[in-house]
């Protein structure tokens, strides 16, 4: 009887927790339904900020993959035609790099290129060149690893063949490459996504700053810290409609392809 009297308040709190747990998730239901209302009448009128922001993520991170193409792809093509020692080693370091933390990326690129840093001078701290930049070296490993898997998966015999016919070295890699052309543009494309979505580097490189380094993750991080739920999910939406056209894209070239 003792036992029964002390179980008592147990259902009593359990329904009080149910209740106040409820009532917290209707009042957040009922806060994204107005921001999500403020969001959708922000980006169907075009609203200058949110343009300028996406505008600039688009060219900062485009920048960024075509600086990652110059060397990610030419590395990608020798490490995955080279036979050499330590070949197995070189891979394992570019596919451990997959999952650089961004934030410790941002924090090393920080120290390199702020005023105080031994690359100061270049003066690409504070600066959309420099946060693309960083992104460029954050998605190279991506890059490389995943041109490295498409010119191994090409037929030797095609290397061969244009020797046969008479093509050097280079000219046999670039066949290679051209056969390899869809499995290296996939390998752009999540580049891409990886560098427009990511944080660490845009905000330790960048800071944020409005009119000059502000973009898509840094203005959402910020906004919603200042209690803008209607311009952060408006941002949010933007940012994941552009990651997902470009998933899109790259699930349809790969389907293509095959």
């Amino acid at each position: 009887m003792r036992l029964r009297n002390e179980l008592k308040p147990i259902p009593l709190l359990i329904s009080f927790f149910v209740i106040v747990a409820i009532v917290l998730v209707i009042a957040s239901v009922e806060e994204f339904y107005e921001g999500l209302k403020g969001a959708i009448t922000l980006i169907v009128s075009a609203d200058p900020e949110i343009m300028e922001v996406t505008l600039r993520s688009i060219y900062v991170s485009g920048t960024a993959t075509a600086l990652a193409i110059i060397w990610s792809v030419p590395t990608g093509l020798i490490i995955g035609l080279g036979s050499f020692v330590g070949k197995d080693f070189v891979k394992s370091i570019f596919n451990a790099l997959l999952g650089m933390p961004t934030v410790a990326l941002g924090l090393i690129l920080y120290l390199l290129l702020s005023s105080s840093g031994p690359l100061g001078f270049l003066d690409l701290f504070i600066n959309p060149l420099g946060v693309a930049l960083g992104q460029a070296i954050l998605i190279t490993p991506i890059m490389i690893s995943f041109t490295v898997s498409a010119v191994e998966a090409v037929e030797p015999e095609i290397k061969d063949l244009a020797k046969t016919l008479g093509a050097s070295e280079v000219e046999a890699a670039f066949a290679v490459l051209k056969e390899s052309t869809s499995s290296v543009a996939l390998a752009v494309m999540g580049s891409f996504n990886r560098a427009i979505a990511e944080l660490g580097v845009a905000f330790m490189i960048g800071h944020n700053v409005r009119g000059s380094t502000r973009v898509l993750t840094t203005a959402i991080a910020m906004e919603t810290g200042r209690g803008e739920i209607s311009l952060s999910i408006a941002l949010a939406t933007i940012l994941l409609a552009i990651v997902l056209t470009i998933s899109l894209l790259t699930n349809l070239l790969q389907r293509r392809f095959r």
